[in-house]
């Protein structure tokens, strides 16, 4: 019995580890603001997967952060336990929009604001 309990406790540990490590951490924007570069952004996010720059020198990038995805629900019109009633049939659908974090900074290179949006 002893083994048991002691077995159980290290799954749950191990998957308890696993899953902290799959989770990336939040990062607060607002203390960076005048300080953070855009070479200090391509270092730590990678290149942006689009950025322009304007007239001023401004440049403003976007980074894919969280990949939409798609689900549906078939209904299997009659179909029951013992008797099945034909094709599935796709009715419900759930799509969710892909997001991004926005960095712009100034002329200078440093960031001056900072949002999140979907798309």
């Amino acid at each position: 019995m002893h083994s048991k309990r002691v077995t159980s406790r290290a799954i749950a540990l191990a998957f308890a580890l696993l899953l902290s490590g799959c989770a990336s951490p939040r990062i607060d924007w607002s203390p960076r603001i005048g300080t953070y570069t855009f070479d200090n952004a391509i270092l730590e996010l990678g290149p942006p997967d689009k950025q322009a720059k304007t007239q001023d020198g401004t440049v403003v990038a976007d980074w894919l952060t969280e990949r939409g995805y798609t689900y549906g629900f078939p209904s299997y019109g009659g179909a029951s336990l013992f008797y099945y009633g034909g094709p599935p049939y796709p009715v419900y659908t759930h799509t969710s929009p892909d997001r991004f974090l926005r960095l712009t900074f100034g002329p200078d290179g440093t960031l001056k604001t900072w949002s999140t949006f979907m798309r």
